[in-house]
C-alpha cells in the first residue's frame, strides 16, 4: 500500500519558522544582563564589552542582503538549515571561549548563521502566506515573537547568568537552536532556489566593508572622541564606499539590490522607517538592564524578570496591529505606534539615581512595547509588500539589514553620547548619577528619533501607499478607490 506523508498543517509550518526568528532575537539581547560578568570572566575593556554586542549586530546586518540572495537562489530551505547549524555551533563556541577574542569572533560567527536563518525564515513564512488576512496573522505572529525575542533574552540571561553563569547563556541558545533546527527540517517544506546565476560579490564585500567601517568609527568613537583622524576615515571610508555601493548596483546586471525593488516606493519606504525604528531598538535592551543592575541595583534574575511586563506587551501589539490597520488605515496605525514609542522612551528618560522599577521603568516598559512591535509588524509588511515571490528572500534580508543596521549604528552612537555623558558628569556628581545622566540623555536622543520618525512615516506611508495602476488583460487600466484596494496591499 503507498502511503503519502500527509503535509504540515501550515501553523505548525509557522511555528517552526517563528521559533528560528525568535531564537535570532534572542542571540541580539540574552547577553546584554549578563555584560557585567562577562567582562569579568574573559577579561574585557569598556569598549570590548559593546563589541560582544556589536560583533553579532554588525555581521548580521552586513551580511543579511547575501543571505537573502542566497536563499533566493540556493533554496530557502537549504540555506535556513545551513544558517542554524552554524548558529548552534558558534553558539557553542560563544559558551567555551576563554578569551576576549575568542569570544568576540564566536558571537561574528553567530551573526553569520543569523544572516541566512532570518531572510530564509521570512520568505519560507510569506510563501505559506502568500496573500489575504494569513499573511497579517503571520506577520503578527512574525512581530510577538520577535518582540518576545529582544525581551525574552534578558530574562532568560538574568536567569541563567544566576544560577549558573554567564556561559549557560550560550549554551542554551545552542540547545535550543539545535531544536529549531530538528523542527524546521521535519515540518517546513522545501522550496526550491531558482537556477544559478552570477552572485554579486562585489557589491556584496562593499557593502559589508561599509557597514563595518562606519559601525566601528562610531564605536572608537566613545574612547577616542569624533576629532580622531582614525573616526573620521572610518566613517568618510563608510560614506564612499556606501556611494560606491550604489553606482555599482545600477551597473550590475546581477546586483544584489535591483533597482526594480524599489518600484513601488512601498520597500524603500519600510526599509528607511524601520532602520530609524531599529537605531533605537538595540540600544533600549542594552540600556534598560544596564541602568536597573549598575544603578537600580538588581540582580540579574530580578533585571531579566523586570523584562517580562514588555515582553508580554510586544506580544499584545503584535496580535493588535493588523486588526489595528484594517480599521484606521497603515499610515495612521503606524504613526500612532512610533509616536507610542516615542512617549515610552520620553517616559523612561526622566529615570533617577534613587528612583524605583515600579515607579520610573514599568510603566514605560509597557508604553514601549506596546509600540514597538505594533511598529515592527506594520513596516516589516510595508517591506515585502508587493515584491515578486523569486525576490521574497532578498526582501526579506533587505528589511533585516535596515533594522540590524541601524540597530549597531543606532547603539553606537547612543552608546558614545551616554558614555560622554556619564564622563563629563562624573568630575561634578557621585558616580549613580553620572551613570543615570548617560541612560537618560540616551532615552532622550532616543525619543526624538522616534518622534521624527514617526512624522517621516506619516509622510512616506501615504505616499507609498499610491501603488502605480495595472493593465488588465483587455488592456485597460482600472481606476480603483482605496476602499476596493485588497486587504493584502494593506499592511498587516
Amino acid at each position: 500500500m503507498n502511503l503519502q506523508r500527509t503535509p504540515p498543517r501550515p501553523g505548525a509550518v509557522l511555528a517552526a519558522l517563528a521559533a528560528a526568528q525568535f531564537t535570532v532575537m534572542l542571540a541580539t539581547s540574552i547577553v546584554n544582563v549578563a555584560l557585567p560578568q562577562i567582562r569579568a570572566g574573559v577579561g574585557l575593556s569598556d569598549g570590548g564589552t559593546t563589541w560582544v554586542v556589536n560583533a553579532y549586530g554588525l555581521a548580521f546586518g552586513a551580511l543579511l542582503l547575501a543571505g537573502g540572495r542566497a536563499a533566493d537562489l540556493l533554496g530557502r530551505h537549504r540555506v535556513l538549515i545551513a544558517g542554524l547549524g552554524v548558529f548552534a555551533v558558534s553558539s557553542l563556541a560563544a559558551g567555551l571561549a576563554g578569551s576576549s577574542d575568542v569570544l568576540i569572533a564566536a558571537r561574528a560567527a553567530q551573526g553569520l548563521g543569523a544572516a541566512a536563518i532570518a531572510p530564509a525564515a521570512l520568505a519560507l513564512a510569506m510563501d505559506v502566506f502568500p496573500s489575504g488576512p494569513g499573511r497579517g496573522r503571520a506577520l503578527g505572529v512574525w512581530g510577538a515573537v520577535s518582540g518576545a525575542g529582544g525581551a525574552g533574552g534578558v530574562l532568560l540571561g538574568g536567569v541563567l547568568t544566576q544560577a549558573w553563569g554567564w556561559p549557560w547563556i550560550f549554551h542554551s541558545v545552542a540547545l535550543g537552536t539545535v531544536l529549531v533546527l530538528v523542527a524546521v527540517a521535519a515540518l517546513v517544506p522545501r522550496a526550491p532556489g531558482r537556477a544559478a546565476r552570477q552572485f554579486d560579490l562585489l557589491g556584496t564585500v562593499t557593502v559589508t566593508l561599509a557597514l563595518t567601517c562606519l559601525v566601528w568609527g562610531l564605536t572608537t568613537a566613545r574612547g577616542t572622541g569624533w576629532t580622531d583622524a582614525r573616526v573620521l576615515g572610518a566613517i568618510l571610508g563608510a560614506a564612499v564606499l556606501l556611494g560606491a555601493f550604489v553606482v555599482i548596483e545600477r551597473r550590475r546586471p546581477n546586483a544584489l539590490v535591483p533597482p526594480k525593488l524599489f518600484a513601488t516606493g512601498r520597500v524603500a519606504a519600510g526599509n528607511l522607517l524601520m532602520a530609524l525604528l531599529g537605531s533605537v531598538w538595540i540600544a533600549l535592551f542594552f540600556f534598560l538592564p544596564l541602568h536597573q543592575q549598575q544603578v537600580l541595583g538588581m540582580s540579574p534574575l530580578a533585571t531579566g524578570a523586570g523584562q517580562l511586563p514588555l515582553a508580554a506587551a510586544n506580544m499584545l501589539g503584535a496580535w493588535v496591529a493588523p486588526r489595528v490597520s484594517r480599521r484606521i488605515g497603515e499610515s495612521a496605525t503606524v504613526t500612532a505606534a512610533l509616536l507610542t514609542t516615542a512617549a515610552g522612551m520620553l517616559w523612561l528618560a526622566r529615570i533617577s539615581a534613587d528612583g524605583s522599577y515600579l515607579v520610573h521603568v514599568l510603566g514605560p516598559s509597557v508604553l514601549i512595547g506596546l509600540g514597538l512591535s505594533s511598529a515592527f509588524v506594520q513596516l516589516t509588511a510595508l517591506s515585502v509588500d508587493g515584491v515578486p515571490p523569486q525576490d521574497a528572500g532578498l526582501a526579506g534580508g533587505l528589511v533585516n539589514t535596515t533594522r540590524q543596521a541601524g540597530g549597531a549604528v543606532g547603539l553606537a552612537a547612543l552608546a558614545t553620547l551616554a558614555g560622554s555623558v556619564t564622563a563629563r558628569a562624573t568630575t561634578q556628581g557621585p558616580r549613580l548619577e553620572a551613570l543615570t545622566a548617560g541612560y537618560r540623555a540616551a532615552f532622550t536622543v532616543s525619543a526624538g528619533v522616534l518622534a521624527a520618525t514617526a512624522f517621516l512615516a506619516l509622510l512616506l506611508t501615504r505616499r507609498a501607499g499610491r501603488r502605480p495602476t495595472v493593465a488588465s488583460p483587455t488592456g485597460a487600466v482600472p481606476e480603483r478607490r482605496p476602499s476596493e484596494i485588497p486587504s493584502t496591499s494593506r499592511v498587516g
